[in-house]
């Protein structure tokens, strides 16, 4: 079975935040939002939000982009480990 990818709040949290000693109230702080929703990304609760993603790039943390293909790669990977249903083609040519 394929390992799942970190969820990217695992990475801000233990990449960015404690190398800088931030709590998660400082953290949230400095990006302007609540500590409640900071922490529900931090604990892999909540997705990173293009909001969030660039509200990172703009606190200097990588770029939004990255943020965000790190969380759409998490959201696929979730994805492929679900049963999914069987799909037909759109394009009946296509069989």
């Amino acid at each position: 079975m394929m390992r799942l990818p970190p969820h990217p709040g695992e990475l801000l949290r233990e990449d960015v935040l404690q190398p800088l000693g931030l709590s998660v109230t400082d953290a949230a702080s400095r990006l302007g939002m609540s500590r409640v929703a900071l922490s529900r990304v931090l604990h892999g609760r909540a997705a990173v939000s293009p909001d969030l993603a660039l509200r990172l790039e703009r606190a200097g943390v990588s770029t939004a982009r990255a943020w965000l293909a790190m969380q759409a790669n998490f959201d696929l990977a979730q994805a492929m480990q679900r049963a999914q249903p069987e799909v037909q083609p759109l394009d009946d040519k296509a069989a």
